[in-house]
């Protein structure tokens, strides 16, 4: 339920000013994006003795197949629209320049356009599409996305708060969820956005007046419930008091009862384990468990028990209410042990468990900065309760009233900390005004002057000024451009370094917003870049979108799933903290892996469950983000591979190509898991349609190199199947899999220029030496995350202006961050 706060905000919303701001600027964002320019815009367009050189070129090279009649692609000339201040004309304008420039139009068996002739019609077509696109790109308003939301108000206000989770999702654009363009806005994000703020608030202004102590709970499994149900039977009992478990996951679980606690926070979780029956270190893993109904169970991290002596596990992490510690090892199975005979007669390996200790919730500063944001420099004092034996009370929570010697001064000063807080860049003292009328009208109905000052900060939080960031079209301004480089590397509002170079104005000289760069890069707050780049542009955020069928593949676990995004992360960021040539990105002499991941590579065994940087032989499938567990997956279903889904990940991903959507009509292509016929051998039919042999001879090839890869990412050189094919004989976890083996793969292929490929590695080469399009597509992949817009047709010269910069070095990764952040793509709005 919503507090008194929040229902006096609702109630009284069209008493806030910059709430009803709110609600105007709706309408605008929404007027911004729609598919059709302004006046001014549309007056940038053909001449007309332009449109009639170009209908006199298509008429004599091109009518064959898209005029009299015929209209292949779609495209015919008697439609040609030539107002560009239509989204869909425009895009169709784009791609016939494109065909034309690229020599693909006018196919070589049509009237050949000799290279004069080609490049006028270039350049006819290319001068109004860049003045048209020009205009347009600086009137789209940037909202906050969730996560970005989320980040900077915990930032703000002290909290670490799940808020991204109570907001409507954010479409994506060019796959990105940052472009504004995508952006929209409406009334239930308003109702989300009060409800938002309210929980910040709530947990940011301190409700008492100490730090809540820490509680500290420690649990041996021989004293929980569950021992005595299980000791004997599947646990075992050491005379040190150690419990251990054989297996790991399914029933009973590894549940430690008495670790919950009734409030989110952080916790520092405590393990003493060892391996028991075995001379190797056993894997296990620390999460969180609730009796909730349909509760999440995260994994705060896996960890390794030596053998012999126990060792400590110590992790501190956030916990939610009322969730208990779990323990599962990991790898291990009751092999040869037949229920009912005696635990302490079963010799196989198993993990050790003595003290578990769980101490918080952890604050590290008590009040919180959110609370000193707001009220520093004023008094507060508890409102005494009308029954005072209330304090001795388990619920009772004290209710404070702010004690100043000149209120209005010190409410004012609080508005303007805040303001210029939220709205990163110092408040307008209009706004000010507003705020402080607005309290004073809360205080005249009878609110407290803390929930009063609480209704107008909660006011600001609602505010445009907060939501959106502040950019004007042309070249942004010092805090524009501190708030463009903090939500693109870290993800948040500017920090104090990034705001007092913006009050200079010093953050628009070059070689300052280079240092600046060069820090942001180094602080831990670019974890979030990594994070959020990544999920976005390699679409790591559908890693549990489809879950790998367990029969077809008994090998995934947990464990495997856990690592896979972190061996992709981590690959990304040593590209580019050690500034390594683009080239990496598909072939690589290393990989960033851990145990689980070697053993799933069928690479030399590793110790440790830490990522680590591994050096790979030269000949290893390995390398490069096409050979990675995480990137395999996203691409693949739960129990297939399509080389067309493939081929259009590497296409758009890595090449920065979009494919055109399949003609209406024209149904996909299902795969045969009974291990009848190979997707290749489905696809080769279907390119028998002429509206498909064109697309699919560009998307397919990559698609075709990967297919030596399963949906898990693992090695395979014939295909799984639960119907007909070979029989296997392999044990996993005491169990023998259920899949058959299928027809052979065949992982080479023809791509559209003629370049043949015998297996992936040949093809891996031919995507590398093509470094300096895997340049370009990266740089287009960052300048749309950094600026939060899509690129278009205006941008074209200045992205290839980056990439001829760098092309001396070998179009280094954080050579080509450092330039976007430079150019006018970045600097621009």
């Amino acid at each position: 339920m919503m507090s008194c706060a929040c229902n006096q905000l609702l109630r009284h919303w069209k008493r806030i000013p910059l709430v009803i701001a709110l609600l105007i600027v709706t309408g605008v964002a929404q007027a911004q994006v729609q598919p059709v320019l302004n006046a001014q815009q549309a007056t940038a367009g053909f001449a007309d003795s332009d449109r009639q050189e170009l209908r006199h070129l298509m008429q004599q090279h091109c009518a064959d197949c898209h005029a009299n009649g015929q209209s292949e692609g779609g495209f015919a000339i008697e439609q040609l629209d030539w107002d560009l201040a239509r989204v869909a004309v425009f895009d169709q304008w784009e791609t016939i320049h494109d065909r034309i420039e690229s020599g693909e139009m006018p196919p070589a068996q049509a009237s050949e356009l000799d290279d004069a002739s080609r490049q006028e019609f270039v350049q006819t077509v290319a001068t109004p599409l860049f003045a048209v696109h020009a205009h347009r790109k600086g009137t789209v308003l940037r909202r906050l996305n969730r996560q970005e939301y989320e980040n900077t108000v915990n930032d703000l206000f002290g909290t670490n708060l799940a808020l991204a989770a109570m907001l409507p999702e954010d479409a994506r654009s060019h796959e990105f969820d940052n472009v504004g363009q995508s952006l929209g806005l409406s009334m239930v994000h308003l109702q989300r956005y009060l409800e938002a703020g309210n929980k910040v608030l709530d947990a940011a202004i301190a409700s008492r007046t100490e730090a809540e102590k820490v509680e500290t709970k420690t649990v041996w499994y021989k004293d929980t419930r569950e021992a005595s149900t299980h000791v004997g039977k599947s646990w075992k009992l050491l005379d040190d008091g150690y419990m251990v478990r054989f297996a790991g996951g399914g029933y009973p679980s590894g549940m430690v009862r008495g670790t919950d606690f009734g409030k989110a926070g952080y916790y520092r979780i405590t393990v003493t384990g060892y391996a028991h029956q075995s001379d190797q270190p056993i894997v296990f893993s620390i999460g969180g468990t609730s009796f909730a109904a349909g509760s999440d169970k995260p994994i705060y991290g896996f960890y390794q028990a030596p053998s012999g002596e126990p060792t400590t596990v110590q992790l501190v992490t956030w916990i939610e209410p009322r969730y208990m510690v779990q323990i599962e090892p990991y790898g291990l199975s009751m092999s040869g042990f037949r229920r009912g005979d005696p635990i302490d007669q079963y010799q196989g390996p198993g993990l050790a468990i003595g003290e578990i200790k769980v101490e918080g919730p952890l604050v590290d500063r008590f009040p919180s900065v959110g609370h000193d944001l707001i009220f520093t420099g004023m008094g507060r004092r508890e409102i005494p309760p009308r029954n005072p034996n209330d304090r001795t009370k388990s619920w009772y929570k004290p209710a404070f009233e702010i004690v100043s010697e000149d209120l209005e001064a010190d409410v004012r000063r609080a508005l303007v900390r805040v303001g210029d807080q939220l709205f990163r860049r110092p408040v307008q003292p209009e706004t000010v005004d507003e705020m402080f009328a607005l309290f004073q009208r809360r205080v005249d109905a009878g609110d407290s002057h803390e929930i009063a000052l609480r209704t107008s900060v909660l006011a600001m939080m609602c505010s445009p000024q907060f939501l959106f960031l502040q950019e004007k079209p042309g070249q942004l301004d010092d805090h524009a451009l501190a708030s463009r480089l903090a939500y693109f590397l870290h993800r948040s509002s500017p920090d104090e370094t990034l705001r007092q170079l913006a009050q200079q104005g010093r953050l628009v000289d070059p070689n300052v917003l280079t240092q600046q760069t060069q820090r942001m890069m180094n602080s831990g707050r670019f974890a979030r870049f990594i994070d959020d780049f990544c999920d976005n542009w390699l679409d790591l955020r559908q890693m549990d979108f489809t879950a790998p069928d367990r029969k077809l593949f008994p090998e995934y676990d947990l464990f495997l799933r856990h690592s896979m995004p972190l061996e992709t992360k981590a690959f990304v960021r040593h590209l580019l903290v050690k500034n390594l040539p683009i080239r990496n990105l598909v072939q690589s002499d290393f990989a960033m892996l851990n145990c689980r991941l070697a053993e799933h590579y069928g690479l030399p065994k590793l110790k440790s469950e830490k990522i680590q940087l591994v050096k790979l032989p030269p000949d290893s499938l390995r390398g490069g983000l096409l050979s990675q567990a995480a990137i395999l997956k996203v691409t693949a279903n739960g129990t297939n591979t399509s080389p067309v889904v493939r081929g259009v990940w590497v296409s758009e991903r890595l090449l920065g190509k979009t494919p055109p959507p399949p003609p209406p009509g024209v149904p996909g292509v299902e795969p045969d898991i009974r291990g009848a016929s190979t997707l290749r051998e489905l696809l080769a039919k279907h390119r028998d349609s002429s509206n498909c042999r064109a697309c699919h001879a560009k998307i397919d090839p990559p698609g075709f190199a990967l297919e030596c890869f399963n949906p898990i990412g693992g090695f395979r050189d014939r295909y799984r199947s639960l119907g007909e094919g070979d029989r296997v004989d392999r044990v996993i976890l005491g169990r023998k899999v259920n899949y058959r083996l299928g027809p052979p793969v065949d992982a080479s292929g023809e791509e559209s220029d003629g370049n043949r490929f015998a297996s992936f590695q040949e093809f891996r080469q031919l995507l590398a030496d093509q470094d300096e399009q895997l340049a370009r597509a990266f740089v287009g992949k960052l300048a749309t995350f950094a600026s939060g817009r899509e690129l278009g047709f205006s941008d074209r010269q200045e992205v290839q202006r980056i990439v001829d910069s760098t092309a001396e070095t070998g179009y280094r990764a954080r050579d080509l961050l450092m330039a976007v952040v430079k150019s006018s793509i970045f600097r621009q709005k």
